[in-house]
Parts: C-alpha cells; structure tokens; sequence
C-alpha cells in the first residue's frame, strides 16, 4: 500500500501540517464513530471490536427509541427493575472503560510530537474533554443505575402484582406524622385514589381523620370488634376514636389481627386503614403507599422546593402544642423549602382539619408536578436518599413500569377531587356512609354520556 493511497495509516511524519490534519481527523472519528481510527491507523483488531460494540450500541439506542414511542410501558418496566438495571449498570461501565481505552490509543495514534507547536495543546485538550465527557457520563449512568435498584430494592416489594378491579386501581395513601406528643404514629393525612387502568382518569377521595362510626366490611378482622362502626359502642383502646386512631389501636394493641401483614411489605395498622378506607368508600384497595411527613421535609429540599399559591397567611408553630406561632407563610405565591413546606401541610392554628386536607392536597400536587425527568435525574442522589426514608408501599417492582405508564396519562387529566368535607354534605362527626359511598361511586364510575338523538 502507498503512501499517497493511506495518509492516516502512513502519514508523512515530516510534514507537520499533514500530521495535523490527521490528528484532528483521528480525535473526531474517535468521537463520531469509536473504534474508526483504530481500524484506519492502528490495531485493526482493536478497532473492529470497537467498532461492533459502537453499532451494538446504536441498534439497541434505536430499538430503545421505537419501543419508547410504540411500547412505553416496556421501557419504563425495563429502567424499573433491579435486574435490569445492574445489567444496565454494568453495560454502561464496560462502555466507559471501553471509551477510555478508545481514545488513549488515539492519542497515541495521533503523534502530537508530529504535529505543529500551536496545534498540540489543542488536539490533547479536545481528546481529554472527549473522553471525560463521553466515558465520564457511562460512568454516572452506571453509578445512577446502581443508585436506583438500591432505591427500589429498599423502598419496592417483590410481590405479585394485582390486577385492576372494575377497570380501576385503588391506592391508599396515608401521610404518618408520629409527632413527641403521640404514642405510635397516626395518618394525618389519609386518602384514596382510584385511577382508570386505561385511561390514567384519577379520582382523589379525602378522607378526614377525625371520622367516626368507621365501617368495616365483614370479612375484615376489625369487624367483629367493632360490628356497628369503630368505637361505636363501648369505645375503642385508644384515647379517641376516630379514623386516624385505627392505626394506632391495631398496630400497638392487637397486631395479631393481621398476622401476614409484615411478611407481604405492610404493617399491621396498615392493613388496619386499608379495612377502613375500604368500609368507607366501598372500593377495594389493591395498594397502600406510606409517607412519613416528617421525612417528607427532606424530600422537598432534594426537590429544590416546592412552588404553591397560599391563599392566607399561615403560621407555623413554635412548638409542638399548636398554639404558639414562631413566624407565618405569607399569602401570595411561595417557595417553600421542605421546613416551610411541612408546616405548611401540618399547620393547625386558627385552621380547621378540612383546611389541612386541602393544603396536604396542594402539597401533594405540587410535588407531583416538580417530578419530571429532568429533575430527578438531575438531583437524583439526594431524592433517593430521601426517599427511601420517605416512602413504604407494597406495590411490587413488576407494576412500576405500568404505573409509570398511566402517571404519564393522569398529568394530561383534570384530576377529580371527592373531598368527605361538610362543604361536600359529609359531617365527618356523624357521617351518612351510604351518601358517601354514593359520592365516591358517582366519581369513581360516571354515567356514560347521552349520545346525541338522531334526526
């Protein structure tokens, strides 16, 4: 082979301006298409390897970007699993190591000592700024990946997966605030969401802690205790019996009621709310999910804060008996850090329960909405640091993808609220369970609409 047929593989070492115009060609088909300049000027071998495991690379980028538009719930499924992710993990390392290799032979290929004075500095800092950016990012998604199945391992079961019920999936969700001056911890915050297993339509169902008379259906354990309602005859074991006190009463009195529970991801208290949300709304409940709200603080400030609109002014307390105010949430639009955000949620000066409800809801929400991709894996490392102390659930690994699926339907819905409020005709104090029940059907399951008459 001639010198003049193959420039890069025999370059003209005493001509400078050709060797560094080889360099520069080196550097960016190293970049373009790794493992190129070793097939066109160095070990062939090496190159060829590199070369199959670009183009690998590149079909399963493609066949990922085509199963994401048709199939989304595949890959959701797939970046959802632990197994999947450390093979992603360790896909992404050998990528990484593979890319450094790539370029430091390159650098050896390129000759800087054959190249102009002006040019060396150049050519080196741009393969450096190459590698580090190429091989430095495999390396963080390596990293994240195994961040992530410790995150799911920690916080996600690997139970079987329910089915939808009447087309819907139910999930309670209990906000636990186990404050200094409380025996064990109570919901404070309590609520059902029933979302359409197709469409991603949610109904949103708060229910006051401070109900009374609480139903259980009759195969639940609670009801042979409390035939007529919780506490509604001879009292409860607790100091009040309303709703929130469920968790208490069965979790630190009679755990035995729900012997499975902790084996199946759950705690007995838990099972306790859920026999409860169900009496009351007369919906099953396939699924629960925990938030410690304390914890909840730390969330946020991973989060960056959270934006609200406060419709007044609210205090936040100086301690814990609620009644001394140590500052105050101005009106108007805030940006709350975790702290503020918290008392935001929790604060009960001069404000009733339903107003709480109604804030929890908008913290909720907000947070929710701040959960976007670029976000997260933006702050990554902290949100999952806090949320694994966040959140307890039992919904197995195996429906993440699926759940992450329909999230993505619910953000393009109106979500239904159905709050168990007077404003709503539901005195929590003496509560009609059959109009809520009424309520929550009418929401959960509205009539079709009419089609239009003909003619």
């Amino acid at each position: 082979m001639s010198l003049a047929a193959s420039p890069i593989r025999y370059p003209d070492v005493a001509s400078r301006a050709l060797m560094t115009r080889r360099a520069w060609w080196l550097v960016v088909l190293n970049l373009l298409i790794p493992g190129s300049a070793q097939v066109l000027a160095g070990d062939r071998k090496l190159g060829r390897f590199g070369l199959g495991a670009t183009l690998t690379l590149w079909t399963l980028a493609v066949v990922g970007l085509v199963v994401w538009m048709l199939w989304p719930a595949v890959i959701y499924t797939v970046i959802s699993t632990t197994v999947t992710l450390w093979i992603a993990a360790a896909v992404l390392a050998f990528y990484a190591v593979l890319w450094l290799v790539l370029t430091l032979d390159t650098l050896r290929l390129v000759r800087l000592v054959k190249t102009t004075p002006t040019a060396r500095a150049w050519v080196a800092a741009f393969a450096v700024v190459v590698m580090a950016t190429v091989s430095g990012t495999a390396a963080y998604g390596a990293y994240l990946a195994t961040a992530a199945s410790g995150f799911l391992s920690s916080v996600f079961v690997a139970g079987p997966s329910e089915p939808p019920i009447d087309g819907k999936y139910n999930i309670l969700l209990l906000g636990g605030d186990a404050g200094p001056d409380r025996e064990g911890l109570r919901p404070d915050s309590i609520r059902v969401v029933s979302v359409d297993a197709e469409t991603g339509r949610a109904v949103t169902i708060g229910l006051p802690r401070n109900m009374v008379d609480v139903p259980f259906d009759a195969d639940s354990p609670l009801a042979a205790v409390y035939p007529e309602g919780y506490g509604s005859i001879d009292g409860c074991e607790v100091d009040v019996c309303q709703l929130n006190s469920i968790y208490t009463e069965v979790e630190l009195k009679s755990p035995e009621m729900y012997p499975n529970a902790v084996a199946e991801g759950s705690e007995p208290g838990i099972e306790a709310m859920r026999d409860a949300a169900e009496g009351i709304t007369g919906l099953p409940i396939q699924y629960y999910v925990l938030i410690d709200m304390a914890g909840f603080q730390q969330l946020i400030d991973a989060l960056g804060g959270v934006t609200v609109n406060v419709p007044e002014d609210i205090p936040i307390h100086a301690d814990e008996t609620f009644t001394t105010v140590a500052e105050w949430i101005p009106a108007g639009e805030q940006h709350l850090d975790g702290y503020h955000a918290l008392w935001y949620a929790r604060s009960r000066h001069g404000t009733s329960d339903y107003d709480r409800m109604a804030r929890q809801l908008q913290i909720q929400e907000a947070v929710l909405a701040q959960f976007n991709p670029a976000n997260v894996l933006s702050k990554f490392q902290e949100i999952a640091a806090a949320g694994s102390q966040v959140v307890k659930t039992d919904v197995p690994q195996g429906m993440l993808g699926y759940f992450v699926d329909l999230a993505s339907k619910t953000k393009e819905l109106p979500i239904v609220d159905v709050p168990l409020v007077p404003d709503n005709g539901v005195d929590p104090e003496d509560p009609d369970y059959e109009y809520i029940r009424q309520l929550v059907q009418q929401a959960v399951f509205p009539p079709e609409p009419e089609e239009p008459a003909e003619g």
